[in-house]
C-alpha cells in the first residue's frame, strides 16, 4: 500500500495514539470498521467499545497523532517508501495471524513480503568462529531451497546472515529497530545498501525519527519470528534477544532451531537450552531443515509437479500454482484475494481438487498439496 490509500492518513495517526496499542487498535477497526471511523466516532460511541477508556478517547480527540502521521506521509512520499495495513494483502500474512502483530510495517525496498518459504536466523552479536564458520557452510546449502532469510542487522550472527544471503543470491529482509531514515548500527549501512541492490528490504514499524532504544529490539524480534516459518538460533546466552526471539517463535507454533555446542561455551548454552527443553530442534545441516520443514529443493519440486497438469483445468491450475508447491499452507482469504475469486466459486474448486487427491484441508480453512 501507498500512501494515497484515502485512509493512510488515520491508518499512520491510531498507531501513534497513546494507549492503542496493536490488539486494541484492530478491535477499533473490527467495531467501526476504518481507521477513518475510529477518529470520527463520537465520544459516546466509542466509550461503548470493551476497551477504550476514557485515556484512549482522550488519545484518539489529541491534534498530536494527525499532524505527526501528515509529516510522516511526506516522508514516505519523498522516499518511496512502501506501508503495510495488517488488513493489506500485501502484509505478511504470517505475521498477521500473531495478536500482537503491529497494525502498520514500513518498507524500503520493493520485495514481496509473501514468500513461499521464509526463515529467520538470529544469534549472538558476539559470534565465535564457530558459528561463523557454521553459517558459511550451511546458507549455500540453504540456497538450494530458496527462502527469504529475515534478520534484524544487528553485529554478529545477522550481519552475517544478510552477507552471506547476498553472496548466495538469497533475498533477505533486516528487520530494524527504528525508523527507515537511518541505519543501526552506523558500520552496517553498506551491508543495508547491499540487501537492497539485490532485492532485499529494510522493514520496520517504527516511524522516521524513532531511535534504536532499549524497548524497540523485544517489538522488532516479533515480527522477525512472526514472519517466518522458522527461526534459526546461531550461537545464543542462556538470556538475550535471540532467545526472546525463540521463545516467540515457540509461542506462535514457528519450527525453531538451533545449532548445539559444548557445554562449557557461554554462547552455545542458549542454543543448548533450547534443544534440552523440547524448544528447538537440533541444527547440523540444510538437511535438518528439510527433513522437519518437509522442503523439497525448488528443482525436484518442478520436476515432480509438472505430470499434476496435464489433467487440470486452467482455473484448477492457477489454483495449484496459487497455493504453491512448498507444502506451506494457504489461507483460503489469501487464496480468495491473490485469485480474484468469490468465495463460492473457490470453495468448489478446493473441492474438486481435494476429490482429485492434490489438495489436503487443514485446520483453520488452509490448504496445502497433497
Amino acid at each position: 500500500m501507498t500512501v494515497n490509500h484515502p485512509d493512510a492518513l488515520y491508518r499512520i495517526a491510531l498507531s501513534l495514539c497513546d494507549g492503542v496499542g496493536p490488539i486494541l487498535a484492530k478491535n477499533l477497526i473490527d467495531n467501526l470498521g476504518s481507521a477513518e471511523a475510529i477518529f470520527k466516532e463520537t465520544d459516546k460511541g466509542l466509550a461503548a467499545i470493551p476497551g477504550i477508556n476514557i485515556k484512549v478517547r482522550e488519545s484518539l480527540r489529541a491534534e498530536h497523532p494527525l499532524k505527526r502521521a501528515e509529516k510522516e506521509m511526506s516522508f514516505i512520499e519523498k522516499n518511496a517508501f512502501l506501508m503495510h495495513f495488517y488488513q493489506d494483502t500485501s502484509f505478511p500474512r504470517r505475521l498477521k495471524h500473531c495478536a500482537d502483530a503491529p497494525v502498520i510495517l514500513y518498507q524500503k525496498g520493493n520485495l514481496n513480503l509473501n514468500p513461499s518459504r521464509s526463515i529467520a536466523i538470529v544469534g549472538t552479536r558476539s559470534v565465535t568462529n564457530y558459528g561463523r564458520g557454521f553459517l558459511e557452510d550451511f546458507m549455500p546449502d540453504l540456497k538450494a531451497f530458496q527462502p527469504q532469510v529475515i534478520s534484524g542487522l544487528a553485529y554478529g550472527v545477522d550481519a552475517i546472515a544478510h552477507r552471506e544471503s547476498v553472496n548466495h543470491n538469497l533475498k533477505t529482509i533486516a528487520v530494524v529497530a527504528h525508523g527507515l531514515d537511518s541505519v543501526y548500527p552506523a558500520l552496517h549501512r553498506g551491508l543495508a545498501t547491499d540487501i537492497l541492490e539485490k532485492g532485499g528490504a529494510i522493514i520496520t514499524e517504527f516511524l522516521s525519527e524513532s531511535k534504536p532504544d532499549r524497548e524497540n529490539f523485544p517489538k522488532r524480534n516479533r515480527i522477525i519470528a512472526g514472519m517466518s516459518d522458522a527461526v534459526i538460533v546461531v550461537e545464543a546466552a542462556r538470556k538475550g534477544g535471540a532467545l526472546i526471539t525463540a521463545d516467540l517463535a515457540f509461542q506462535y507454533n514457528r519450527d525453531v532451531f538451533a545449532l548445539p555446542g559444548r557445554y562449557r561455551d557461554t554462547f552455545s548454552e542458549g542454543c543448548n537450552l533450547l534443544i534440552k527443553s523440547n524448544r528447538a530442534n537440533l541444527l547440523e545441516s540444510a538437511k535438518d531443515i528439510e527433513y522437519i520443514m518437509r522442503w523439497q529443493q525448488k528443482e525436484q519440486v518442478q520436476q515432480a509437479q509438472l505430470p499434476l497438469f496435464d489433467d487440470m483445468s486452467a482455473e484448477e491450475q492457477n489454483l495449484i500454482s496459487a497455493i504453491g508447491v512448498d507444502s506451506q499452507p494457504k489461507e483460503i482469504e489469501w487464496l480468495a484475494n491473490k485469485l480474484e475469486l468469490p468465495m463460492s466459486k473457490l470453495l468448489v474448486q478446493l473441492m474438486n481438487l481435494e476429490l482429485k487427491g492434490l489438495l489436503v484441508s487443514m485446520p483453520g480453512k488452509r490448504y496445502r498439496l497433497g
